[in-house]
């Protein structure tokens, strides 16, 4: 029998369930950033075909031509991201009903981008986006739906 793990948005509009326990990853790109509001994005892994939404849809921002972002239109909890060749999916930590059960992190992902005034402590591996050559940013055709920071172009 599998465990069954649960999470939503703040105000409960949307609800979803794993059947399998999510791994932790910590990822520091400046879209993680900006989509989760914080200085990296607490992600947890699970494969797609073990996870369902069982209360409400959420709604989606396509934040590249790789991947999309679901969250809930009436609070605006981030709840996932997923790229959409992947067979996996990441639940935003923070909108697991228990945290822990996302366990240790497993990954600090695009540390170029990392604040610094954030160190890493944890010992867990770290990785630059550069060094990730199979991630979908680095395919012919990708394009990043962000805005540029003020003053970028």
């Amino acid at each position: 029998m599998s465990e069954l793990i649960t999470g939503g948005c703040q105000c409960g509009a949307v609800r979803y369930a794993l059947t399998q326990r999510p791994k932790a990853e910590f990822c520091h790109c400046r879209m993680c950033q900006r989509a989760t509001g914080g200085v990296f994005g607490a992600l947890a892994t699970a494969p797609k075909a073990d996870f369902s939404w069982t209360r409400g849809e959420p709604s989606f921002f396509e934040s590249s031509t790789a991947a999309k972002r679901g969250f809930c239109a009436r609070c605006g909890t981030p709840l996932t991201f997923a790229y959409n060749a992947s067979a996996s999916l990441d639940v935003t930590i923070g909108s697991l009903d228990d945290p822990e059960v996302a366990g240790p992190n497993q990954m600090h992902f695009a540390v170029e981008s990392r604040v610094s005034w954030a160190p890493i402590c944890d010992g867990a591996p770290q990785q630059r986006l550069d060094d990730y050559r199979d991630s979908p940013v680095h395919q012919p055709g990708y394009q990043s739906f962000q805005a540029p920071a003020c003053g970028e172009t």
